[in-house]
């Protein structure tokens, strides 16, 4: 796997989510050379900037439903997300708290992580991305 693709809100951010510990994930995933990504249905527009404003120092792309036109679960939004970070979808982990994204982005091809505890989805994570050199995933206390 050489990408990584996360939902936001219940993943990064929001209830049911470990920011610090997903942080960590996506940056020990950047420095050994695995491309990120945040895909939202966050509505774009004015609204969105914040969330635009992590690609570059947090991940390297960030897409927005309300930018594209289209939202999870339909495939082609993932399709074009893996696009974005110059990778087919077959390469990448897909992340979100939803069970219905998750589902569509396997339907796209990515390789689906339900993010349901914090912990269990980063260890997950460090297993798909591990042939890929990152290590292990630095554990908060809970």
């Amino acid at each position: 796997m050489r990408g990584l693709v996360l939902d936001f809100g219940g993943v990064l951010g929001g209830p049911g989510a470990d920011g610090e510990l997903m942080a960590g994930v996506v940056e020990q995933a950047r420095r050994h050379g695995v491309r990120t990504a945040i895909l939202s249905n966050d509505p774009g527009g004015p609204a969105g900037r914040g969330l635009r404003e992590l690609a570059g120092p947090f991940v390297d792309v960030v897409v927005l439903s309300g930018d594209v036109g289209l939202a999870k679960p339909d495939r082609r939004i993932y399709e074009l997300v893996a696009q974005r970070i110059g990778l087919d979808p077959g390469e990448c982990v897909f992340v979100d708290d939803l069970v219905g994204n998750v589902r569509g982005a396997a339907a796209a091809g990515m390789v689906g992580v339900h993010h349901g505890d914090p912990v269990v989805a980063a260890e997950e994570i460090r297993i798909l991305l591990g042939s890929d050199g990152v290590g292990t995933v630095e554990r908060t206390e809970r």
